[in-house]
């Protein structure tokens, strides 16, 4: 399994320079496929603005590569979506879009969503919180799809640098220490469990684009185990050589407090134990504590993760389609 990962790295792993822009244009128009990008969104207000105008400067009016571009608005209480608006996205809040199912919280659920308001062939995600954002995030992963038919879903890889303090020389630390989660948790799970998706830089990371096609036949987890889940689900339904992944360079973006990290861990953790054993009875939950006036005080947080079925099973979407 772990040569198979490797050999995986030499064939699908790439740079974005491996696909200069005028090639991917060339490929969009010959194959006529649409793409969306789509922006999961909760008090994003500092950086959602920005995201949108660089993807429709860059890949909207200076060059046709993204047809739509929608924030959905997960329930956010600042200015998020009144500043994605501004900037020319489509803003969509969550609660809006399939009502006779109440929405619960989490990243999945947003995604999930997502594809009954989007119309790309060719489906994008990108986190609403990087800074110094560059189009080369999304034209970099939307290019295999659009120049290879045998690409069904690409993730982002980069450096994550931790902070500043990290970044400089004299720290002595290196730049790519941000992602505490997938080292701790998410990378000891797939090489232990599904060592063909050993090969993947990010496999956490945010930014991934697949074929509609793949993505309505997937089921969701509604919170932070998404990007798990759909992995490893995608490794099943369509096979090792229908993933890749592309080097878009540094991802800048704002860092969760430890505890937060904790629940991320634990719902993965969860996301991939559901996937080791379907029907599991235990409804699990994490305890952490914090300092209060009379010593450690314990915060209990359920991880368990709900799922939404594939999209294709859902009769709205179906409607949709056939209209």
């Amino acid at each position: 399994m772990l040569e198979e990962a490797e050999a995986w790295l030499a064939t699908r792993s790439w740079s974005v320079t491996d696909r200069p822009l005028h090639r991917v244009l060339a490929a969009k128009r010959a194959s006529g496929q649409s793409v969306s990008v789509v922006l999961p969104a909760l008090n994003e207000e500092e950086t959602v603005g920005d995201i949108v105008a660089v993807v429709r400067h860059d890949l909207m009016r200076q060059v046709p590569l993204v047809d739509e571009i929608v924030v959905v608005d997960s329930g956010s209480t600042d200015r998020t979506s009144q500043v994605a608006a501004a900037a020319g996205a489509r803003v969509v809040h969550r609660d809006e879009i399939l009502p006779r199912i109440p929405a619960v919280p989490g990243k999945g659920e947003v995604l999930w969503r997502s594809l009954l308001v989007t119309s790309g062939d060719i489906v994008c995600f990108v986190d609403a919180d990087l800074r110094e954002f560059s189009s080369d995030f999304v034209s970099g992963i939307v290019g295999p799809l659009l120049t290879d038919p045998g690409v069904d879903l690409v993730k982002a890889m980069y450096d994550r640098p931790l902070g500043t303090e990290l970044d400089s020389p004299a720290s002595g630390r290196t730049a790519g220490q941000g992602g505490r989660v997938t080292e701790l948790m998410a990378r000891p799970l797939l090489n232990m469990h599904w060592p063909q998706l050993a090969g993947f830089v990010q496999p956490l990371g945010g930014e991934y684009a697949a074929r509609r096609s793949l993505l309505e036949r997937l089921p969701f987890p509604v919170g932070y185990g998404v990007e798990l889940g759909m992995l490893v689900d995608a490794l099943h339904l369509v096979g090792l050589d229908a993933l890749a992944q592309v080097d878009v360079g540094v991802r800048k973006h704002r860092h969760q407090d430890g505890q937060a990290l904790g629940r991320m861990a634990a719902a993965i953790y969860r996301t991939a134990q559901l996937r080791l054993a379907r029907g599991h009875l235990i409804r699990p939950a994490l305890t952490q504590f914090e300092r209060g006036a009379d010593g450690f005080e314990p915060r209990t947080h359920s991880v368990d993760t709900e799922e939404r079925p594939p999209m294709a099973e859902i009769a709205e979407y179906a409607e949709r389609k056939v209209a």
